[in-house]
């Protein structure tokens, strides 16, 4: 198993099919938790973890909601690049080594290994801790400059640089996109340049309870007493006390999104339609998406009870009650694909052409 198993250069370093989870292990049977997030853009910009004061209920509810924000991974538990390389390195279901002596014994076995002693000396192998963390150092590396992790090539980057336009449908479902009243994607899925002219990455590193549906497709998920809370755990331990941030997960990035087909930290969702149709219908029609129990819907249902009440229901268009019409049409939906589809780079179209 390769990093490039989960993270496909050609899938712009996310998952090279619509699996839900990945397995992994010594025989690669051991199933994963999370979907595989992508890799490329959001790295280098990443800040680091940062939890607000969690207060009394009287206290966040005169000061307002702060979203915590930044560290990689799904539940931001990681800071550097470096302690996110160790995880699947090292986890029992990703690439199973047992320790970082093992990851020096395979390093030195690899095709590659002659390169490895010119870069970081000829008897690097002879200390095996010392070879774990170069290898660490070099996919940090690895990750934070090469340009394939940030290429900036979409048909969005050219119009942002005035070398493209967008047809009407991509520039009404842009501003579908933007609207505060309707789709309000703009507001996690940040889409303007920055002061400096830099391009926008489509997210702004915080965090976010969706109330996505349960997805049975995790082995994990069979066990009705268990439940993935993101910033609450079961990866992430550190906030289990926060319980207010239970059932939140990172806001990724849309770059390259129309061209995935696996969504949201479950993968419960394989079709980008079918994604804005949630977001657009979870509270209108939350039958679609919900089991129902003694005759009435049973809404977000991939946390216990007690946590639900996490979930956002005061920003548009997650405000709407059953019955209601949704903000889109279905001709909506069609025009921000259109939009989205604007943001795959070249490469991607490229393989996906092949």
């Amino acid at each position: 198993m390769a990093c490039a198993s989960c993270h496909s250069p050609s899938h712009a370093y996310g998952p090279p099919d619509g699996a839900a989870i990945r397995r992994g292990g010594a025989k690669l049977d051991q199933p994963g938790l999370r979907a595989v997030p992508s890799l490329r853009y959001v790295l280098s910009r990443t800040p680091r973890w940062n939890a607000p004061y969690v207060g009394s209920a009287a206290e966040r509810l005169l000061e307002g909601p702060e979203a915590p924000s930044g560290g990689y991974g799904w539940d931001g538990r990681f800071n550097t690049l470096r302690s996110q390389a160790e995880f699947p390195l090292l986890a029992a279901f990703e690439m199973g080594n047992a320790d970082p002596g093992q990851v020096a014994i395979r390093l030195a076995r690899a095709p590659y290994a002659a390169q490895f002693r010119a870069r970081f000396g000829a008897d690097i192998f002879a200390h095996p801790r010392q070879a774990y963390t170069q290898a660490l150092a070099a996919l940090e590396r690895f990750e934070l400059t090469d340009a394939s992790l940030h290429p900036y090539s979409s048909r969005f980057d050219d119009y942002l640089d005035g070398k493209a336009t967008l047809n009407p449908a991509q520039m009404h479902g842009l501003k579908l996109f933007d609207d505060p009243n309707g789709g309000n994607c703009a507001s996690c899925h940040l889409d303007k340049q920055g002061a400096d002219g830099s391009h926008p990455l489509f997210t702004d590193y915080q965090f976010e309870a969706l109330g996505v549906p349960r997805n049975t497709e995790i082995p994990a998920n069979s066990n009705p007493e268990y439940f993935d809370a993101g910033l609450c755990g079961p990866l992430r331990t550190d906030q289990r006390q926060q319980s207010a941030y239970c059932g939140m997960f990172k806001t990724p990035t849309l770059r390259n999104v129309a061209a995935r087909a696996v969504f949201f930290h479950n993968g419960r969702f394989h079709d980008l339609r079918q994604v804005l149709e949630f977001y657009v219908r979870r509270d209108t029609n939350p039958e679609r998406w919900y089991p129902t129990s003694r005759g009435g819907v049973v809404k977000f249902d991939d946390l216990p009870p007690a946590l639900r009440v996490n979930v956002d229901v005061i920003d548009a268009p997650l405000t709407r009650r059953a019955g209601e019409p949704p903000v889109w049409r279905e001709a909506d939906i069609d025009d921000v694909l259109a939009f989205l589809e604007t943001l795959t780079d070249r490469d991607v179209q490229s393989a996906a052409r092949r």
